[in-house]
């Protein structure tokens, strides 16, 4: 007798089944954002695209010029817009009172908000992932490491790096982009952890270096992925500083840097900070020193290169410096770099023009009514940097590269490199005095020409002069 057996077509139905359960799924994720932005139509959300489902206007961002991304949307719907990036509804605000409004006067309506995946990687207890009580007390002990009574010191240091770096240079064609992370690196370790032995300082920095190839990576925890590498890495690393800061607590001595700082902190009950929130927060400033002033210092070899007059004059202020050390006998300090006013207006237009950080991310934390508009709880809200640094009514011609614009200061909450309120970057002292530093040994001793034309920018994670600007750099011959 012949049985039929139902166990292929229940095997058929299943998997149909499945699919269908799977389509369903997928589809609500869809249309999620569309029912949640037709539930808030009765409300005044502000003008803008919301672009394509999840991507929203993402790819867009990333591919097109950010100078022209915003300016359009600002033109065809204000100070105020919406958008969809990232996968997070948005709200992008491009006016200095605005941006005041979010990150100063009504700044506990707004808080940090960065991805998980960001999270993850730089460590959840880093100081910029946290507001409150725990906040003020890590922000009150990395200024301390960061205030000019602090960095003073390091003028020397620093200088050593620089004056070790550049001559590797001579009569090569370097990528400048990666030779200013070599050297922005080697000042963000000092700076983290004082004087260090060689080889902890290499083994922390192939670790951090693999790190950080994956940080802007999609964050696919799959084996082989960018992803899964970078969190590798940061496991080692995390076990690395650990054992540094086991060591200084056994023999007592807490040494220089952000993490004596750290280690020797007590609050009020005498509770220390734990090995785990020391070495986040160690990582988060290495991570926050690092790429930006690398791409800024990039940046300016650019624009010193196509404006030779501001070069030489540059350099002429540099001269009258280097004279005076020959005369003493002596190395750079910190009064030096208080007397290089040509090159101080020379990094704050780049930091204007280039704007390194184009927008910085927060989160409503309540329904917010904001400037006639309402802004739902866990959107985004945005301010432009950019644009409000590229503003014709703020800097007149923004596109050209004219320091001389800082011979007077600018106008209240329209020039934020660097933030603003609680979170605003406490180690942009560290930033420009590395910046004078290199800049007075490089225009003193070389001189650099681009390789190609030097036009255009690539993106990712900021913008930077294609293929991180190659140059050829040769000695420069005295008069």
């Amino acid at each position: 007798m012949q049985v039929f057996s139902l166990s292929p077509l229940f095997a058929i139905f299943h998997s149909q089944f499945v699919i269908l359960i799977l389509l369903l799924f997928c589809s609500l994720l869809l249309l999620l954002p569309f029912v949640q932005w037709r539930h808030l139509r009765h409300k005044r959300l502000p003008p803008g695209s919301m672009g394509w489902p999840y991507i929203g206007e993402t790819l867009k961002l990333y591919t097109e010029n950010p100078n022209s991304f915003f300016s359009n949307r600002q033109k065809r719907y204000g100070d105020i817009f919406k958008s969809h990036i990232l996968g997070c509804p948005c709200v992008m605000v491009s006016s200095p009172q605005a941006a005041r409004v979010v990150l100063v006067s009504q700044a506990h309506l707004f808080k940090p908000s960065y991805p998980p995946s960001k999270e993850k990687m730089i460590g959840p207890e880093a100081l910029f992932f946290h507001e409150g009580a725990y906040h003020s007390r890590l922000k009150k002990l990395v200024q301390a490491s960061f205030l000019p009574s602090a960095i003073r010191g390091s003028v020397s240091k620093i200088e050593h790096i620089a004056l070790k770096l550049i001559p590797t240079w001579n009569n090569c064609t370097i990528y400048t982009l990666q030779e200013m992370k070599r050297y922005a690196f080697d000042v963000a370790m000092i700076s983290a952890l004082g004087d260090q032995h060689d080889l902890e300082m290499e083994g922390i920095k192939n670790l951090y270096q693999r790190l950080e190839k994956g940080y802007n990576s999609m964050p696919l925890d799959l084996p082989g992925t960018p992803f899964r590498k970078a969190m590798k890495a940061r496991k080692l690393l995390n076990e690395d500083l650990r054992r540094i800061i086991e060591k200084r607590r056994e023999i007592g001595k807490h040494g220089g840097g952000l993490l004596g700082i750290l280690l020797g902190a007590e609050d009020e009950e005498h509770n220390q900070l734990s090995d785990s929130q020391i070495a986040d927060n160690i990582i988060g400033v290495i991570f926050a020193a690092h790429d930006t002033t690398a791409s800024v210092l990039t940046w300016i070899l650019k624009y010193l290169h196509d404006n030779v007059n501001l070069l030489e004059a540059v350099t002429k202020e540099q001269e009258g410096i280097q004279c005076k050390l020959f005369e003493e006998n002596r190395g750079l300090t910190w009064d030096d770099t208080r007397r290089m006013p040509l090159t101080g207006r020379v990094i704050q237009e780049t930091l204007r023009t280039a704007s390194i950080l184009s927008f910085t991310f927060r989160e409503a934390v309540e329904d917010v009514e904001f400037e006639g508009y309402f802004i739902p709880k866990g959107w985004k809200v945005l301010p432009l940097f950019r644009t409000i640094h590229h503003s014709a009514d703020f800097f007149p011609q923004p596109e050209k590269f004219d320091p001389s614009r800082f011979e007077v200061p600018p106008r209240p909450n329209t020039y934020m490199p660097f933030g603003n309120g609680v979170h605003a970057c406490p180690g942009s002292e560290l930033a420009k005095l590395e910046t004078l530093i290199l800049l007075h040994h490089l225009t003193t001793s070389c001189r650099w020409q681009v390789v190609g034309d030097g036009d255009g920018i690539q993106y990712g994670p900021f913008p930077v002069p294609k293929q991180g600007l190659p140059i050829k750099v040769t000695p420069r011959t005295k008069k």
